[in-house]
């Protein structure tokens, strides 16, 4: 039974001397790691993306929410960038839209710094 790591079968593998092998057979073995990675990071990250930045447009004043600092707040008031929350009685605060972690009661729908 032939060793596939035994140096005369590599040197059985390559080529005859003076032939070049073809670029594409070079590159096909890339072709399996480039689509597994894809379909295991690239997609999921992607995915998730669109999930959160549908919900964080999908905000409105009134909804209860949970900051990604811990935070719980009712929204008051949504710009562009910010939103201003209100923490406790008289107490608002303003912060980034991307720091809003989700819905409270709610699983959390913007991932953790430590899950980047």
């Amino acid at each position: 039974m032939p060793h596939f790591f035994d140096v005369p079968f590599v040197i059985a593998m390559a080529p005859p001397p003076g032939q070049q092998v073809s670029i594409w057979y070079q590159i096909l073995p890339f072709v399996p790691v480039v689509a597994i990675f894809y379909f295991l990071v690239l997609m999921p990250a992607r995915k998730k993306q669109k999930k959160v930045a549908e919900f964080l447009d999908g905000l409105k004043v009134g909804d209860r929410i949970i900051t990604t600092g811990g935070l719980y707040g009712q929204i008051t008031k949504l710009s562009e960038q910010t939103v201003q929350i209100q923490v406790a009685d008289k107490v608002r605060i303003e912060v980034a839209r991307a720091a809003i972690g989700g819905y409270q009661g709610q699983e959390p729908v913007a991932p953790d710094a430590g899950t980047l």
